[in-house]
């Protein structure tokens, strides 16, 4: 560390160098002449203007705004490649900004950091408003490295949309990416091949090909990166291809159908693309030769068989007119006849021993070294001399945010090993020429890759400097002009994944403690010995009221902290469950059932509507930036872990009642609650059963008294535990009933009508809160019918249910159906108000009312809910339901 200085990728939480003071609207607005632009950057400047997420932009020649800076682009021989100059010259009311240029990717670099002089020009003008009418600034920059890539899995279940690829495309133009590689295992469409990434999402040759040219309008070069040897398991697994298996992921080596097969891969994958070059992978190929190979081939040293078998794909590669890369662990770990990472790390494993006694790796084969680990530069210094030492003169390195086995990128260690590895690259006994950043998706993918979008900012800043810090007022500014987001707020969303106290960075790799504590099964809890003594849940739910405000907050400013709802929901669902086991233990262990039904209610119901929340914004999240393939294997984890916690509450209140958990099944009826579901034998005028009290004493058919609503008191007896009202609940209400003497006004303001088809004459039975004295026998049909916005409704009110669509939840479990508001729903998603309009959506393309409403998981398909007992029918009609973003 340099001059005492306090690296700002290491300080968790992030300290916000500019707390929220900023108001909207945006103080600045960039009027950038595309039409006066050179020809080859119109295309990529409509591309980026037209979906920034931040409102900096405002069309050259239209009606003026308070501060307007004109942008001019001036592309010219005099400026080194790699390097543009940005000047500014104060012209009366609207200043001028000039960029000159070489490459077109440098023009885009610069706007970016325009951008950021905006932004710290708003800052500025806290102080001195002078600072947004006469911008006095120059920018000059020289890129370290010729190449600055960043390659996305699209191989662990979760594979990009088209759309998602552009967004990522957009961000890394602003921050100066020259490089994108779509990491595809077995993702992408080959011809006559169709068990290859059979039901994986694969991409076609024209996805492919349009991704490209999006990519080529803004100066990134679109590489194909795939694998020839290893991890091919997804396609070795069909019988079809049975005959190329070496072991379970490695496919056969000297084969010659092996060769016909892989030529097929490298053509279909590079087709689509302008580049020449090409990723053929062969990393992690552990097993090689030690499976079919073995029983076809005999005995042969395992680094023998990969130089044979690179040398043969390189062949192919060259006869197509393309230059190959790719990941060097193997020449380690095979020299060191060890499969561990270890191997490849270790400073004293020098492969160039065992590579001279074959014949040695083709000259023109590039070199990838990864190591996402270390933090501190010297040792990427000597492993890169160790590849120059191979014979590549031009090694790469390759660095990595930290998203793989986690559901939220771990922003600071990613800032911290990456800038050791960077620091080292730069150096003169490590320098590179190519920097590589990757975004990894291991075990399915549960990572928004989008969280990644810190660390592609970090990296790509220190890749345009010498300087081995980053100025920590000027990653905040850049990330919220380009990317829209607070990073003081997107680093403390790492903190799902932090313990309370502080730890050292540079002695430990980041935990991926959430993720563990999410699946584990909750009633054995092995992970609680873990973290005896701490106090998790108060961590967690610190952490989710943080993350879920700034994510609810409505603001132009920062559009991006909406994405900040994935963890602060992750981090609401720990706070419930961390230490659940522990207070269900200690009533169970002092046979106290009053208290051990008391944490049933109060936390583990709450926390199965939590996961809830949490697994349908993941599957709406999910649905927006990736393709549908993929994610049945995460659903798969939710549903069981839904299923676990059912289970156990329904063991833990059958136990507290005495009562067999079919009977509490059946006793449960239609409830309207504030987000905690009611079990009727707790609801004010039924008795709590005694010891001696029989089970069968335990009348599911009598009439309880009615419950309170979420507007009503929660008194101690009550068997309601109602959180705080969130204040932009609609107000209560109850005129609309007033001409229908069957609707009940249920606690939330909104009339209800319930009918007991085929029943006789009487109270309905054990339904909670929704209770009436009116006589409700009706006929079969019409049936209650919902409709979404009671508004704009203009639905007869007889034999109707008017209910916010947008609050109805079903919790799950059979015989349960509850009506409640979204315990989450922010402002901007009540019908009630207006919706927000020029919300840029990332990952999108879509309208500012359907980016609004992902926030709002499958609601359609909630809405398709059918309850019905032998007591009460309640039938929504889904063709009657408007959802919000088809309103005009």
């Amino acid at each position: 560390m340099e001059d005492g200085a306090s690296p700002m990728h290491i300080s968790t939480p992030y300290e916000d160098p500019a707390p929220r003071v900023l108001q909207d609207p945006i103080g600045v607005n960039l009027a950038v002449d595309i039409d006066g632009a050179p020809e080859h950057l119109r295309q990529g400047l409509q591309q980026i203007i037209g979906s920034h997420n931040v409102a900096y932009f405002v069309r050259a020649g239209s009606a003026p705004a308070e501060h307007v800076w004109n942008v001019r682009f001036e592309h010219t021989e005099d400026v080194a490649s790699g390097t543009f100059d940005v000047r500014s010259i104060a012209a009366g009311q609207a200043p001028q900004i000039t960029v000159r240029y070489n490459r077109t990717i440098d023009a885009f670099r610069a706007l970016g950091q325009v951008l950021t002089a905006a932004r710290a020009a708003e800052v500025a003008a806290l102080n001195n408003t002078d600072a947004l009418r006469t911008p006095d600034f120059t920018i000059a920059e020289q890129a370290q490295f010729e190449t600055l890539a960043l390659m996305i899995d699209c191989s662990r279940n979760g594979v990009l949309s088209v759309n998602s690829v552009r967004a990522m495309l957009r961000n890394m133009a602003l921050m100066g990416y020259t490089m994108l590689q779509l990491y595809t295992e077995d993702t992408y469409k080959v011809e006559g091949e169709p068990f290859f990434g059979y039901l994986r999402g694969g991409y076609t040759q024209d996805e492919l090909r349009s991704i490209d040219d999006y990519a080529f309008a803004m100066g990134i070069e679109v590489v194909a990166c795939i694998q020839t040897l290893g991890h091919l398991g997804q396609m070795l697994q069909w019988p079809r291809y049975a005959g190329l298996r070496d072991t379970n992921e490695v496919i056969l080596s000297r084969a010659p159908e092996t060769y016909a097969f892989l030529e097929k891969l490298i053509k279909a994958a590079s087709a689509p693309l302008r580049s020449k070059r090409i990723h053929i992978g062969m990393d992690e190929a552990y097993g090689v030769g030690e499976g079919r190979f073995r029983g076809l081939y005999g005995q042969v040293e395992g680094t023998a068989i990969f130089v044979e078998h690179l040398g043969r794909v390189h062949a192919i590669c060259a006869q197509l007119g393309l230059r190959a890369m790719i990941w060097s662990d193997m020449l380690f770990c095979l020299a060191a006849k060890n499969n561990a990472l270890y191997a490849y790390y270790d400073q004293s494993n020098n492969p160039a021993e065992a590579l001279s006694r074959v014949e040695g790796i083709p000259s023109d084969i590039d070199l990838v070294f990864w190591d996402y680990y270390h933090t501190q530069p010297e040792i990427y210094a000597r492993k890169i001399q160790q590849h120059k030492e191979l014979g590549c003169e031009r090694p790469w390195m390759a660095g990595g945010a930290w998203t793989w086995s986690r559901l939220w990128c771990h922003v600071p260690f990613s800032f911290e090993s990456n800038r050791a590895s960077l620091v080292a690259a730069k150096s003169d006994s490590g320098r590179v020429s190519s920097f590589m950043l990757t975004i990894w998706g291991d075990e399915g993918n549960e990572c928004d890759f989008f969280s990644a979008l810190p660390v592609m900012l970090y990296v790509a800043n220190h890749a345009h400097t010498d300087k081995h810090e980053i100025d920590a007022a000027f990653m905040e500014n850049a990330f919220a002009a380009i990317c829209g987001g607070s990073l003081g707020d997107w680093m403390a969303a790492s903190s799902v994944d932090e313990l309370p106290q502080a730890t050292d960075m540079r002695t430990q790799m980041p935990s991926n403690m959430s993720k563990w504590l999410l699946w584990e099964d909750p009633m054995l809890s092995f992970m609680s010995p873990q973290y005896t003594g701490l106090a998790l849940d108060e961590h967690y739910a610190c952490t989710a009221t943080r993350l879920l405000d700034c994510a609810l907050a409505p603001s132009t400013r920062y559009p991006l902290n909406r994405l900040l709802r994935m963890p602060g929901l992750l981090a609401r669902v720990l706070s419930l469950k961390c230490n659940l086991r522990d207070r269900l233990a200690r009533p169970y262990k002092a046979g106290d059932r009053t208290a051990l039904l008391q944490v049933a209610e109060t936390r583990l119901r709450p926390l199965i509507e939590a996961q809830r929340e949490l697994w349908l914004y993941h599957r709406a999240r999910w649905m927006r930036i990736y393709k549908p393939f993929g994610w049945e294997t995460l659903e798969l984890r939710y549903g069981g872990l839904a299923a676990r916690l059912h289970t156990m509450y329904d063991r833990i209140v059958a136990y507290a009642l005495r009562a067999p958990c079919s009977a509490l099944r059946r006793s449960r009826a239609i409830g309207v609650a504030a987000g905690v579901s009611r079990h009727p034998a707790l609801l004010p005028g039924r008795p709590m059963p005694s010891d001696s009290m029989p089970v069968d004493s335990v009348d599911v058919c009598d009439s309880v008294t009615v419950a309170p609503g979420p507007s009503m008191s929660a008194d101690i007896g009550s068997g309601l535990s109602v959180g705080e009202v969130p204040s932009w609940l609609p107000s209560i209400t109850s005129a609309d009933s007033s001409d229908d003497p069957a609707a009940t006004s249920v606690g939330l303001g909104w009339p209800v009508t319930a009918c007991t088809p085929a029943l006789p004459t009487c109270s309905i039975p054990a339904c909670g809160p929704l209770q009436t004295s009116v006589d409700t026998a009706c006929a079969p049909a019409p049936l209650p019918v919902m409709t979404a916005l009671p508004a704009l409704s203009t639905h007869p009110t007889d034999n109707v249910t008017t209910i916010n669509a947008l609050g109805v939840r079903e919790l799950g479990g059979e015989g349960d159906f509850w009506l409640q508001p979204a315990p989450l729903l922010p402002p901007e998603l009540d019908p009630q108000d207006s919706f927000p309009r020029d919300i840029g959506c990332l990952g999108e393309e879509d309208t500012a009312l359907d980016s609004v409403i992902d926030s709002i998981p499958e609601l359609e398909e909630d809405l398709l809910c059918i309850y019905e007992n032998s007591y009460t029918s309640l039938l929504l009609d889904y063709g009657r339901v408007t959802a919000p973003s088809r309103l005009g």
